[in-house]
């Protein structure tokens, strides 16, 4: 894999919505040329699904403490239903 392609797929969540924050201002404050308009569009799309799909994968990692039957803790997916405790 290349450097570049390798940087961008390592950019933190942090930076990319910085920067999707910086992209939606300089689209709200206008003045720019329709091209400019239209690239800085795309790029915030871009940077928006990129956004979406890291916090899609941070969902699907975080687990919810809670106890079993016996008083121990334990972690479950979160979002998972634990059938043992459903009343039928």
């Amino acid at each position: 894999m290349s450097d570049t392609k390798k940087n961008k797929k390592e950019i933190k969540f942090e930076t990319a919505l910085a920067r999707l924050e910086e992209i939606v201002a300089k689209l709200e404050d206008g003045g720019l040329e329709l091209d400019k308009s239209i690239e800085l569009f795309e790029e915030g799309v871009s940077t928006a699904k990129g956004l979406q799909k890291k916090l899609d994968e941070a969902e699907k990692k975080i687990e919810r403490l809670t106890k079993d039957h016996d008083g121990s803790l334990t972690t479950k997916p979160a979002g998972a239903e634990a059938e043992e405790d459903a009343p039928f």
